[in-house]
C-alpha cells in the first residue's frame, strides 16, 4: 500500500466510527494493523495510525472488536519500541496492554516509556503522562 491508501483506509475507519459503527471500525483497526503491508510503512505513519486508535474515546466496557483491535496494535507497537524504543510508542504499548487485560505489562511499558523520556525531557508534558499511567496500575 502506498501512503495515499493508508490515508484512505484510516479515513473510511474514521468515517465508520463517526456513523456509529464502532465495532466495524475497530475492525477495521485490526484489519490494519495485522496486515503485512502495515510493516512497510514509515514509522511516523504506522505511529499516526496507532495514535488514532489508542487515544481515541471509549464508552463503557470495550467490546470484543476494541479489544482485538488493541491486541492487533501490540504487534506493530512492540516492533516500533524494539527497533525505535520511543516514550510515545511504549505509552501506545501500555494502553493496548491495558485494554486487553495485562496491567503488569502495562506497568512495565509505561515504566520504561518513563525512564526514557525522564532521561530526555523530565518536565515534558508526555513524562508527566507516563507518571500518571504507571501510578495507576
Amino acid at each position: 500500500m502506498a501512503n495515499e491508501e493508508l490515508i484512505a483506509v484510516v479515513k473510511k475507519i474514521a468515517q465508520q466510527g463517526k456513523g456509529g459503527d464502532i465495532d466495524g471500525a475497530y475492525a477495521g483497526y485490526r484489519e490494519l494493523f495485522s496486515s503485512a503491508q502495515f510493516a512497510g510503512y514509515r514509522p511516523e505513519d504506522q505511529r499516526q495510525a496507532l495514535k488514532l486508535m489508542t487515544y481515541g474515546k471509549i464508552s463503557g466496557k470495550p467490546t470484543p472488536a476494541i479489544v482485538e483491535a488493541h491486541r492487533a496494535a501490540m504487534g506493530p507497537l512492540l516492533a516500533l519500541t524494539a527497533t525505535l524504543n520511543e516514550p510515545l510508542d511504549w505509552e501506545m504499548l501500555g494502553i493496548c496492554q491495558q485494554l486487553t487485560g495485562d496491567d503488569a505489562a502495562a506497568s512495565i511499558s509505561w515504566r520504561t516509556g518513563l525512564d526514557l523520556e525522564r532521561a530526555r525531557d523530565a518536565g515534558s508534558v508526555l513524562c508527566g503522562t507516563l507518571m500518571r499511567r504507571a501510578s495507576s496500575v
